[in-house]
């Protein structure tokens, strides 16, 4: 499954990606997010991995985050891994007129029950992006 999502922040493109490339700022934003670990590589370059721990419902998702590419502050991506599941992310950050325009494009590949979920209900996935992306936009524009 694949989907774009596109999000325009009130803020220059340099604001923007100081916030985004800074793992403190991730729990402000995404509050199902328990902890971030990083565990082995460079933080932050091609190639680190890191532990990310979500809350969702009542259980916790572990999940391993390895950063493909770092072009910032156009691009960066990474894949993140858990059971079942293989996402691949690709952040395009553009800046038009003193603003941020964001756009996330994204590849889902899931086993098992994630899988029929995906083919039922695929806008479920885009729908969670999207809300992710304007916590991060309500976050960056309150600083």
């Amino acid at each position: 499954m694949h989907y774009s999502v596109t999000v325009e922040i009130e803020l220059p493109r340099e604001r923007v990606i100081a916030l985004f490339d800074n793992p403190d700022n991730m729990p402000k934003w995404q509050p199902s997010l328990l902890s971030f670990k990083h565990l082995d590589g460079e933080a932050g370059q091609v190639g680190a991995t890191s532990e990310l721990v979500y809350k969702m419902g009542k259980r916790d998702i572990v999940m391993i985050e390895t950063i493909t590419e770092r072009n910032l502050p156009q691009t960066f991506s990474g894949t993140y891994q858990t059971k079942g599941v293989w996402n691949q992310v690709a952040n395009h950050f553009a800046e038009h007129d003193g603003k941020t325009i964001w756009t996330m494009n994204t590849v889902f590949k899931c086993t098992g029950f994630l899988r029929v979920m995906a083919f039922f209900m695929p806008g479920m996935f885009k729908k969670q992006t999207t809300k992710d992306m304007l916590r991060f936009k309500l976050f960056a524009e309150s600083q």
